[in-house]
């Protein structure tokens, strides 16, 4: 009981320090700082956070859960602004409802919903990093900004896309000046927005860590380099233009989403950009095949450990901070229901936080992870794998299966595992 009583302590003196933390995130050199103290973090993709507080039943569900993550310590969360366009997409039912409704058109009232959340992350000194669109169809994005401008026709849309059909489609955004211009005024709607609820402006804005300029954006062929390194370093700048007190990165995964190293390095050059970014998907990227993710196990890992370090020694050359912003795991035999046992996506998660916790104690580059991603209170339905309108929200975007990647409230040995790193 004595030592229950202490750790309890210890976990509440945690939670006091992090809610301390009230100004901006700043970056000096290979470092995050809140009032002049390093800033460190385990946070969480919940990039359907917004959208939830858009109903008066999300708004309870999403109260209750940012309440979880603070008392489990994770107070850092990577967050969809808004979704672009509506309905099935390329045979993926898209999240919403959107933002931008159709080019130009905006249903200002879904920002609300991120309003609410800033407020009540506030009360909790919480930090979100927002991603203002998707370089991938389940929120519309770059896909919807390039079906408005005639360069997808509808037809396309309807259909399952093959990679190289996807790629050569999504390198066209960057050379599209009306998909551009589109993209602007939604981030200058946003940036420029004043919270309803705490009469703030989004700009000054303790809640918010930093701007992200998308997930994933990549340039899909080495074509369309040039013009998405003109992007995103147009992007960048004009966003410090509209933000002086809020950090700026990019979104990507790494050089497996920038065709070279030495495109990913270029990009996170740019003065405008605070820190750098990776993801890591051994699943997506067949780092093991089939449902038997024994067998490759060990190579999984080393192959992490090797993507991670390749990055790190780019963030040292820039002296950025790096971020391991998503990284997931299915649950064991790639089962999608809550009651499946989660060893080895455990067993990976540890690997990424020690890495994390060395870097923090070694004084290196790595200054966070958001793992992929919380589910809260939402279950799979039984008998049904992918998402449909109706459902609640979990982690695994529309396309993915129900459950795949998710982190539930009820997962407890993962829980343990986050506060285990946390009160070190």
């Amino acid at each position: 009981m004595f030592k229950k009583y202490i750790l309890l302590l210890l976990l509440s003196f945690g939670i006091v320090f992090a809610n301390a933390q009230s100004a901006y995130i700043t970056s000096n050199k290979t470092k995050f700082l809140v009032n002049g103290a390093p800033y460190h973090y385990i946070g969480a993709n919940y990039w359907y956070a917004g959208l939830l507080a858009t109903s008066e039943a999300g708004k309870i569900r999403l109260k209750n859960e940012l309440d979880f993550l603070n008392n489990h310590g994770v107070n850092n969360l990577r967050v969809l602004v808004g979704a672009e366009g509506s309905g099935n997409i390329i045979g993926v039912q898209r999240v919403g409802p959107p933002l931008q409704a159709s080019q130009g058109v905006f249903n200002t009232d879904m920002l609300k919903g991120l309003d609410y959340l800033l407020a009540e992350m506030g009360k909790r000194n919480m930090k979100a990093v927002l991603y203002l669109s998707n370089n991938w169809e389940w929120s519309g994005g770059f896909l919807q900004y390039l079906n408005w401008n005639g360069l997808v026709a509808d037809s396309v849309l309807e259909r399952k896309l093959s990679w190289d059909e996807t790629r050569d489609i999504g390198s066209k955004f960057y050379d599209c000046a009306p998909c551009l211009e589109a993209y602007n005024k939604q981030l200058m709607l946003v940036l420029n927005r004043t919270n309803q609820l705490t009469n703030k402006k989004y700009t000054e804005d303790e809640a918010i860590m930093s701007w992200e300029i998308a997930n994933e954006p990549r340039p899909m062929r080495p074509a369309a380099i040039k013009s998405y390194k003109k992007w995103i370093s147009t992007v960048a700048a004009t966003i410090k233009t509209l933000d002086k007190n809020h950090l700026v990165t990019i979104g990507t995964e790494g050089y497996i989403g920038t065709e070279k190293m030495r495109v990913y390095k270029s990009i996170h050059r740019d003065k405008n950009i605070n820190y750098l970014t990776i993801h890591i998907w051994p699943k997506n990227w067949q780092w093991f095949k089939g449902t038997d993710m024994a067998k490759d196990y060990k190579s999984v890992i080393i192959k992490t450990e090797k993507y991670i370090n390749k990055h790190v020694a780019v963030a040292n050359k820039l002296n950025k901070p790096l971020v391991i912003e998503e990284f997931g795991l299915p649950r064991d035999h790639q089962q999608y229901n809550q009651q499946s046992a989660t060893s080895f996506r455990n067993r990976y998660y540890e690997t990424i936080f020690t890495i994390w916790q060395q870097s923090v104690l070694s004084g290196g580059p790595i200054a966070g992870c958001n793992f992929w991603a919380f589910g809260g209170t939402a279950r799979p339905i039984e008998g049904q794998v992918f998402w449909k309108a109706s459902d609640d929200y979990m982690g695994d975007p529309p396309m993915e299966e129900q459950g795949l990647n998710t982190v539930f409230d009820k997962d407890e040995t993962t829980w343990k595992l986050i506060l285990h790193f946390l009160k070190k």
